[in-house]
């Protein structure tokens, strides 16, 4: 689970993506690459290892291991990064810290986002008041329709 810088504006979702494919398009996955090898001695194998065929979406750290190769050993892979969102997986988190507390005054209020690093946690605030309108939206139409 290595955090990596996401564009929302470029990627949509595997379901509302029209490819159709179980693997994904170009629209809704990235292709990560991973070749390396322990020739004369140990070797950590870290994020800035990855090779993602977007230079927009990398790893937040290039210093995150991966794994330990000895003498000799080598890994290679091929991976699909994707978006998703957090109720399906904790993975898609893009928050590690929320938290609301009373300002000083009457009726004021502080809202903390800390962000993994994935999204700036402006947009994080954003997109969620954005998804909170369009599930008001939703709520509305259904309370419209029963009325009826």
């Amino acid at each position: 689970m290595i955090p990596l810088k996401t564009d929302l504006e470029r990627y949509v979702l595997p379901e509302r993506c029209d490819c159709g494919s179980p693997l994904g398009c170009q629209k809704c996955r990235v292709l990560i690459v991973l070749d390396a090898s322990a020739k004369d001695k140990p070797r950590t194998v870290v994020s800035g290892d990855l090779v993602s065929e977007d230079r927009e979406i990398s790893p937040i750290s290039p210093s995150i291991p991966i794994l330990k190769l000895a003498v000799g050993q080598s890994v290679k892979l091929e991976a699909y990064a994707r978006l998703g969102r957090g109720k399906e997986h904790a993975k898609w988190q893009p928050a590690t810290v929320s938290a609301l507390t009373e300002g000083k005054g009457e009726g004021v209020y502080i809202l903390k986002v800390e962000s993994n690093g994935t999204l700036p946690a402006k947009e994080i605030v954003t997109r969620s008041i954005e998804k909170l309108e369009e599930k008001l939206k939703e709520l509305q139409k259904e309370i419209e329709a029963k009325a009826e």
